[in-house]
């Protein structure tokens, strides 16, 4: 077993973790909530209230971006302590979201598309329609890759 292992509880069904360079961020889809650990021991930090049935957390240097579900829509909150700067609307079903250094790319299950959000200010710079049921999005230094769960396929995007 790996040095410093362990096991820390967290709400109801935890669908996904990011790391901010201090702290594990875990998203808790059956608590609407997401939880801050401390990485270094594992120590809870705080538990945030979020939107419905939330999927997907990304890290944009500064800010965390939740992905919720059943709310149709992402949450900004300040990494530092968790305060809602934000909540915007996106496409249906919300289940994947990454950071491409400036803009927040959130795959829309229930939409078959990809809407990049501008992370300083949530602002709509575009929409794109990809395969059936995109789940997953990451960025590769140049380009977004999306995983479309129902078409058995993977779709690049350029993020110019």
């Amino acid at each position: 077993m790996p040095r410093g292992y362990g096991t820390f509880a967290v709400g109801t069904w935890p669908t996904a973790v990011a790391f901010d360079g201090t702290n594990i961020w875990v998203v808790n889809y059956g608590s609407n909530n997401v939880m801050k650990l401390r990485a270094s021991d594992g120590v809870l930090q705080g538990t945030f209230a979020v939107g419905s049935l939330p999927t997907a957390v990304a890290f944009d240097g500064a800010n965390i971006w939740v992905a919720n579900y059943g709310s149709h829509n992402v949450m900004k909150l300040r990494a530092g302590d968790g305060v809602l700067q934000g909540t915007f609307p996106v496409g249906s079903l919300p289940t994947g979201v990454a950071f491409d250094g400036a803009n927040i790319w959130v795959a829309n299950s229930g939409s078959n598309n990809v809407m990049k959000l501008r992370a300083s200010d949530g602002l709509l710079q575009g929409t794109f329609p990809v395969g059936q049921h995109p789940w997953a999005v990451a960025f590769d230094g140049a380009n977004i890759w999306v995983a479309n769960y129902s078409s058995a396929n993977v779709t690049k995007l350029s993020t110019r």
